[in-house]
C-alpha cells in the first residue's frame, strides 16, 4: 500500500514541476515580447558603461565597492533607457523627424547654418529653457532649479561612482588634496582653500536647488485647480517626491557628518542609496525620460526651416498652396504607416487645404441633414395616408418620392 506521506510528496513534486513549467513559459513569452532592436541597443549601452567603468577605474583599482548598488542601478537604467529610446525612434512620426533631421542637417551648403540653428535651439531650450518661461515665470524658475540641480549632481556623482574621479592626500603633505581623473593627477589644492570648499559642496548646492524647485512645483500641483485636475500620481507626483527624497537625505548626510559627528550616518546613507536606486529604476519608465527626448527635438527647428524654403503643396480642390510639400509628403507616409491611408477621388485627404476641408465637412453635413428631412417627409406622408384610408394601399405623392430618392442616391 502507498503511504499517505508518499502521496503528499508526489503531489508536491507535481505542483513544483508545474510551477517551474509556468515560470519557463512566462519567461519565454516575456523574451518574445521584447523588441529586437531595443534589446540590442540596451545591451550595447550597458556594455559601453561596463567597459567604461572597468577602463576608467583602471581595472577597478580606483573603484569603491561600497558604491556597487549605485553601479547596478546605473547599468539597469542604461539598458532600459537605450531600449525605450530605440523603440521610441521606431514610431512612425518620430522616425520621420529623426531621418529627415539627419538628412537635412548635412545638406550641401547648409551645414553651418544648421549647426547655428542647433546651437541657438540648445541655448534657448536646453540651457535657458525659454519654452517654459513662456508659460509661467514660477514654473520656469522651479524647472530650472531642479533640472540644473539634477544635472550638476549627476556630473559630480557618476564619475565618482564609476571610479573615474577620486581624491588622494599628497604623500609629503596630508593637507594637500590631489584630484585624479582616470588615474592621472590633474589638480591639487589645500584643505582650507576655496576650491576645496566649492568642490566638496557641489552636491549640497545641487540638493538645495532641487529642494527649491521641487517645493515650488509641488505647491503648484497641490494648490492650483488645473494641475490637480490633469495630474496623475505615478507620472507627475512620484518624480518630484523621488527628487525631494534624494536631496533631503543627501543634505542629512552632510548634517550628520558635520553637526552630529556621524550619528545616524549609516542609516541615512542606506535610505539615500535606496532613493537613488529607485529613481534610477524609475528613470526609463516615467516623466524623467523626456530628459533624453528633448535633445532630439532640436532637429524640429531645422525641419521647419527647410519646409518653409521648399515649394508649397497645392490643394487638390482649390489649386492654392497651403503648406510645405515636404511636410505633406511626410504626413501621408506617417498616416499610411499607422493604417490611416485616406485616399479620395481627388487625391489624399492630406493634400486638401484646411479651408476646403471645412467646406467638405459642411457640405457632407448638409447632405446628411437634407437626406434626413426627405426621409421624414416620406414617413409623414406615409403615416397620413394610412391614417385617412387604412384599407387602401399607400400611394405617396411623386414630389416627396423624387426628393427622397434624389437625396439618397446623391
Amino acid at each position: 500500500m502507498v503511504r499517505e506521506s508518499d502521496r503528499s510528496t508526489s503531489a508536491d513534486a507535481r505542483r513544483s514541476l508545474k510551477s517551474v513549467h509556468i515560470r519557463k513559459d512566462l519567461m519565454r513569452q516575456f523574451l518574445k515580447s521584447l523588441d529586437p532592436i531595443g534589446t540590442i541597443a540596451g545591451s550595447v549601452a550597458m556594455l559601453i558603461f561596463s567597459v567604461g567603468i572597468l577602463a576608467g577605474s583602471r581595472s577597478l583599482r580606483d573603484y569603491d565597492p561600497a558604491l556597487l548598488t549605485y553601479t547596478f542601478g546605473t547599468l539597469f537604467a542604461a539598458f532600459a533607457v537605450a531600449y525605450r529610446y530605440a523603440v521610441w525612434l521606431q514610431r512612425p512620426a518620430t522616425k520621420v523627424y529623426w531621418r529627415r533631421g539627419w538628412s537635412l542637417m548635412f545638406q550641401r551648403g547648409k551645414v553651418l547654418r544648421n549647426l547655428a540653428l542647433l546651437a541657438r535651439g540648445a541655448g534657448s531650450n536646453l540651457v535657458a529653457q525659454e519654452f517654459i518661461r513662456k508659460r509661467s515665470q514660477i514654473r520656469w524658475f522651479a524647472h530650472f532649479c531642479f533640472a540644473w540641480g539634477c544635472l550638476l549632481a549627476a556630473a559630480v556623482t557618476f564619475p565618482l561612482v564609476f571610479g573615474w574621479v577620486h581624491f588622494e592626500t599628497h604623500v609629503d603633505d596630508p593637507l594637500i588634496y590631489r584630484l585624479f581623473l582616470f588615474g592621472t593627477a590633474v589638480d591639487e589644492f589645500h584643505v582650507a582653500s576655496i576650491k576645496r570648499y566649492v568642490m566638496f559642496n557641489l552636491l549640497n548646492l545641487s540638493a538645495a536647488m532641487v529642494i527649491v524647485g521641487v517645493s515650488l512645483a509641488l505647491r503648484r500641483r497641490l494648490k492650483e485647480a488645473g494641475p490637480i485636475a490633469r495630474q496623475q500620481f505615478g507620472n507627475d507626483l512620484v518624480p518630484l517626491l523621488l527628487l525631494l527624497a534624494i536631496a533631503v537625505t543627501g543634505l542629512m548626510l552632510t548634517f550628520s557628518m558635520h553637526v552630529l559627528h556621524g550619528y545616524g550616518y549609516s542609516a541615512i546613507s542606506l535610505i539615500h542609496a535606496l532613493t537613488v536606486v529607485a529613481t534610477l529604476l524609475y528613470l526609463p519608465f516615467g516623466k524623467f525620460f523626456h530628459i533624453f527626448q528633448r535633445p532630439a527635438q532640436l532637429s524640429v527647428a531645422i525641419y521647419k526651416k527647410a519646409n518653409e524654403e521648399m515649394p508649397a503643396a497645392i490643394c487638390r480642390v482649390c489649386k492654392e498652396g497651403f503648406a510645405g510639400a515636404m511636410h505633406v509628403e511626410d504626413l501621408i507616409g506617417v498616416l499610411a504607416d499607422v493604417g490611416l491611408d485616406w485616399q479620395m477621388e481627388t487625391g489624399h485627404y492630406s493634400e486638401i487645404c484646411p479651408r476646403c476641408r471645412r467646406r467638405l465637412i459642411g457640405f457632407s453635413q448638409g447632405r446628411l441633414v437634407a437626406r434626413s428631412r426627405a426621409a421624414r417627409l416620406v414617413e409623414m406622408a406615409r403615416s397620413e395616408k394610412v391614417a385617412s384610408e387604412p384599407d387602401r394601399p399607400v400611394e405617396l405623392d411623386m414630389t416627396s418620392f423624387v426628393a427622397y430618392t434624389a437625396m439618397t442616391e446623391n
